[in-house]
């Protein structure tokens, strides 16, 4: 009676190489798997530079930005103390002319003011 190839067996009558294929591929699964590893944090490293980078850029980017604001908001600054020291003069100049009428000019816009804020709070 012939023989029928066992599970042990091919039909040549050799042992399979399986157990040699399945290492093979898990050989080759695990190069995988570290070239992937690999190239990952390749790719993080190089993400953290640009972003890094592109913080740096933008700190000098406000830093700089703050630095024109500060400059202009100190010429207009400037610009409007002296603009208030130019009619304080003006105003103490007209009181020392004529006190009486800067008295009675003061008193009436106190009067309107006071007309002003009577009259909104009887309409609330």
């Amino acid at each position: 009676m012939p023989t029928s190839p066992t599970p042990s067996t091919n039909a040549t009558g050799s042992t399979p190489t399986a157990p040699s294929d399945a290492e093979q591929a898990k050989a080759a699964l695990k190069s995988a798997a570290k070239s992937a590893e690999r190239s990952f944090v390749e790719a993080a490293d190089q993400a953290r530079e640009k972003l890094t980078e592109a913080a740096a850029r933008t700190e000098a980017a406000v830093r700089e930005g703050i630095e024109t604001l500060r400059a202009q908001s100190r010429a207009y600054a400037d610009t409007a103390t002296e603009q208030l020291d130019v009619a304080q003069r003006y105003v103490v100049e007209r009181v020392k002319e004529r006190p009486v009428t800067a008295a009675l000019a003061s008193l009436g816009v106190g009067v309107l003011i006071g007309l002003l804020l009577a009259g909104r709070s009887d309409r609330r």
